[in-house]
């Protein structure tokens, strides 16, 4: 098989990745209006005669999951408010689609969530709403408790993302500076509702998804001390931050709510299982013995790519612990120790410090790529990695080691043409890494 073949599956198996979790599937596949019996799963919620359906969502799949959704419930659907990241100019009627904002709150974020309270709080006991949930909530809406301001909240959020905090621990402190966060925003409602999630964490917990708005909290005021004491920034937020989680832990504020409820029901409809599990289907399809090593790839982005070439080597050169050719799949969420002033993300960077370690491997590729199709404050969705890139980058004279300590790994894969390019996808179920080993004798 030729570089430029390689190439081609290594792309064809990633988008059939992201195609099995695109929300249309989901929700057709998981969601069935008959009789006045709202099927989710093998769950079933029975609605009077009639009766209508409120429907809000937050995520970067809201707007899709939404357009997937009003042809199931057709004319009960009473309304509701759906907060994107992206306006698409999509018709939603009679639901009302606002932007907020991400990976960082602002005044759209607090708009979007005061709407939604809104909206829920309106709601009667005997009301049935529908929550769609996915990644990117937990910036799209916000609403920072009284006693710090958006600016406080901001600060921090790019503190945490800038120090490389996993998405659970930055999504520990989001939810106990927000009014909205860790089943806060459950509490303006005494209605029922089933809230359906596409997942974008390790481990599917619902806790962290979009930061858990209608699911309860496990953690606590003193967890988000230790996170910051921990990392080295309790002295970096501002003094707003600490007084409000000092006075958590003192227990002289509400924590955030600790039990479930028995009116508000959680489906899981789409993860990064599921993804990887179609990638495996197309990479069997195209000839290759595949393995999914992990749904939980986590770590700094550079150090993994170390690791997973090695991997590759060693099956390359060993046949151990497999025999080429093989495609081996990882999903997760990697993240990057911002350092330099360049464009790009942790699939680009991950990319580019595996290309370092190909070098002139002519057997070895590796596609690292966000299913949301966006990877960092770049419009790639992540990048491939093999000899040919490799090459031309040394042909130009691009040094894959200034590149990095820039973090300006889309700079590099944009020179070379390496770049994997979706455009926004309407879905997030995290990362898919793939590497194939071919045969050496090419």
């Amino acid at each position: 098989m030729n570089i430029n073949e390689r190439r081609k599956i290594a792309r064809l198996i990633f988008g059939s990745a992201v195609e099995s979790v695109l929300p249309d599937r989901l929700i057709t596949g998981s969601v069935v209006l008959q009789d006045n019996e709202l099927h989710i799963h093998d769950a079933v919620h029975s609605l009077q005669p009639g009766q209508k359906v409120h429907v809000f969502g937050s995520g970067k799949a809201s707007v899709g999951m939404a357009r997937s959704l009003l042809p199931v419930l057709k004319e009960q659907v009473a309304g509701g408010i759906i907060v994107t990241s992206r306006l698409t100019g999509d018709d939603l009627s009679p639901l009302m689609v606002v932007e907020g904002s991400h990976p960082v709150p602002d005044e759209k974020s607090v708009r979007a969530a005061e709407l939604l309270i809104n909206g829920l709080s309106q709601l009667n006991r005997d009301d049935f709403f529908i929550y769609l949930l996915s990644g990117g909530s937990s910036a799209l809406i916000e609403k920072p408790l009284h006693s710090i301001t958006l600016a406080e909240m901001q600060e921090t959020t790019r503190l945490l993302l800038h120090n490389s905090v996993p998405i659970q621990k930055i999504n520990v402190i989001r939810k106990h500076l927000s009014m909205v966060k860790g089943g806060r925003l459950g509490q303006y409602t005494r209605a029922t509702g089933a809230v359906l999630v596409i997942s974008d964490v390790i481990g599917d917990d619902l806790a962290v998804i979009g930061s858990g708005p209608l699911f309860f909290d496990p953690s606590s005021y003193h967890h988000c001390r230790e996170i910051l004491e921990r990392g080295a920034m309790w002295d970096k937020v501002s003094s707003g931050v600490r007084s409000l989680i000092s006075r958590g832990v003192k227990g002289d504020i509400p924590e955030t709510p600790k039990k479930t409820t028995d009116f508000i029901h959680h489906y899981l409809l789409g993860t990064n299982r599921i993804a990887l599990d179609k990638a495996r289907q197309a990479a069997e399809a195209a000839g290759f013995t595949c393995y999914i090593l992990s749904a939980s790839l986590a770590g700094e982005a550079r150090e993994v790519a170390k690791d997973l070439v090695s991997l590759a080597m060693n099956v390359s050169k060993h046949h151990e612990p497999y025999k080429p050719p093989a495609c081996l799949l990882f999903g997760g969420e990697t993240t990057v120790k911002v350092r330099g002033a360049g464009k790009g993300g942790r699939n680009q960077e991950l990319a580019l410090a595996a290309l370092a370690e190909i070098g002139q491997q002519d057997n070895i590729l590796l596609l690292s790529g966000g299913t949301d199709g966006i990877d960092g404050d770049s419009s790639a969705a992540g990048a491939i990695a093999d000899s040919g890139f490799f090459m031309e980058g040394s042909r130009q004279g691009l040094s894959i080691a200034h590149f990095l300590e820039d973090n300006n790994s889309n700079a590099f894969f944009q020179a070379v043409d390496g770049l994997l390019e979706t455009g926004p996808t309407g879905t997030n179920v995290m990362d898919i890494t793939l590497l194939i080993i071919d045969k050496e004798d090419l």
